[in-house]
């Protein structure tokens, strides 16, 4: 089991960051597929159709979001938690990931770097 961590910095208010991690229309904004998400701990949701699926663990308005990722039968929950911190006028965003596969790092990594926050980067930052 390997475990992802990293910082990114994003171009947007923590609000702003934190409606694009929770909030199901923004989601699908940023993504461009309908996703199932919602803001109360305990929920399920699902992002990509279903390609990611978890339970939200918890949320701190505008700081954090911690959620289980499953990834079929293993023993061990893959706990994904993503705090945003106010940098300048931008938002300090460290996603860390743990319990991830060996076999799934790789592509769970280039998600999160191409898909996921670089995305949400993308979505803030838009090249005209």
């Amino acid at each position: 089991m390997k475990t992802f961590k990293k910082t990114f910095i994003i171009n947007a208010e923590p609000s702003d960051v934190y409606a694009a991690l929770t909030n199901p229309f923004t989601i699908e904004l940023w993504s461009g597929y309908p996703a199932v998400m919602s803001a109360e701990p305990g929920s399920e949701f699902s992002l990509w159709e279903g390609d990611i699926t978890g339970k939200n663990l918890e949320f701190v308005p505008d700081n954090k979001v911690v959620q289980e990722w499953y990834f079929g039968e293993q023993p061990e929950k893959s706990i994904v938690t993503i705090s945003i911190q106010p940098f300048r006028q931008d938002s300090q965003v460290t996603v860390e990931h743990t319990n991830i596969p060996d076999d799934d790092f790789e592509e769970i990594a280039e998600g999160w770097r191409e898909y996921y926050i670089g995305a949400i980067i993308r979505f803030f930052n838009p090249n005209f």
